[in-house]
């Protein structure tokens, strides 16, 4: 965008209203995550926001959608851009040397192989379009509502696509949560290994923590600690992404490099070396948080239920054997590498 549209774009009533309206949805989704109820069922606040949007977007948004489109699109692209960069500072290199080259290999093998079952079964067996499939794919093998965020901008997924797919990582992320603590004492896993097993297998950060705490403060350290690499592979996986062919321009057939990608790995580097000082990170932290939401936010506004609706069953249930291949092919994959490494 050039400087003379954006200067336009900043006069624009409509971009302000949209924009607090987006904020309003923002602070509601993070209000609503703190409160006990939605810490124990392990909703984070971006889940939360995206709901939010999708009620007010289904029932008086209408009316005032001219008045706000110019802000809510921009918080549903440009700011989510933003958040996704500054998700680079949640992470750290250092972090991939606590879990060591096994957590590192089980962590890429998970995010290839969920991401290649997606986008064969969502087209081959489904019959869903490749967007919806790789949405879904990106979610359940990296990182959850985040990761489907980041793909949309390369895949170009229309927002009830982005809904539907991060509404599986709620049901389905949700469920792994309470699962995976029961599953512990039959794994034959010590606790780094479940650890591990959990932080390479769930798909939000908030579900990786409750079903790592649910056994021991280790097991929480650990599952974080691998989960944490898997969200760095975020960035790789968007390049990869671009590079085979999800970025190319339909007439130039040039690689479009999604630089918020780049942008992401500098800001994970920036966070290795330690720049800035803890209360520093924790304030980035925060502001991100909020971009994320407010993305959301716009998001869910931008999202019709007569939308989601025709989309059917059939996400959901690729959503539930990728889940069923995370718990069991993950187990496989965490015993398989854990055996050759040990």
């Amino acid at each position: 965008m050039s400087l003379a549209k954006t200067t336009d774009l900043f006069r624009e009533p409509s971009f302000w209203l949209g924009i607090v309206l987006s904020v309003l949805l923002a602070a509601g989704g993070t209000t609503l995550a703190g409160m006990s109820w939605a810490k124990h069922l392990g909703l984070s606040g971006l889940t939360l926001a995206i709901l939010l949007g999708i009620f007010v977007g289904n029932t008086f948004f209408g009316r005032i959608a001219h008045h706000t489109a110019k802000g809510v699109d921009f918080s549903r692209s440009t700011l989510l851009r933003a958040g996704i960069i500054f998700f680079g500072f949640r992470i750290s290199f250092q972090q991939i040397a606590q879990v060591g080259w096994a957590g590192i290999l089980i962590d890429s093998a998970m995010v290839f192989l969920t991401f290649l079952l997606a986008v064969q079964l969502g087209q081959r067996v489904f019959r869903l379009d490749r967007q919806t499939s790789m949405l879904i794919g990106a979610g359940s093998a990296i990182c959850g509502a985040a990761a489907v965020l980041a793909t949309e901008p390369v895949v170009k997924g229309q927002a009830h696509k982005v809904s539907v797919a991060v509404a599986t990582v709620v049901v389905f992320g949700t469920i792994s949560m309470f699962l995976y603590p029961v599953l512990y004492p039959h794994l034959g896993l010590s606790v780094q290994e479940y650890g591990i097993y959990a932080g390479s297998t769930i798909h939000e950060v908030a579900q990786v923590v409750a079903a790592g705490s649910a056994v021991n403060e280790h097991a929480a350290d650990t599952a974080v600690i691998e989960k944490m690499m898997r969200v760095m592979m975020l960035a790789p996986f968007l390049l990869a992404l671009s590079s085979f062919g999800e970025g190319r321009e339909e007439t130039g057939k040039r690689i479009t490099i999604p630089w918020f990608a780049v942008l992401f790995i500098v800001a994970s580097g920036v966070n290795s070396l330690h720049v800035f000082s803890a209360a520093v990170i924790q304030h980035i932290n925060a502001i991100d948080t909020i971009l994320l939401s407010t993305a959301m936010g716009a998001l869910g506004l931008r999202t019709h239920a007569g939308a989601i609706r025709q989309a059917g069953l059939k996400p959901l249930m690729l959503a539930s054997l990728l889940f069923a291949f995370l718990i069991v092919g993950g187990y496989a994959v965490n015993r398989i590498v854990m055996h050759l490494m040990g």
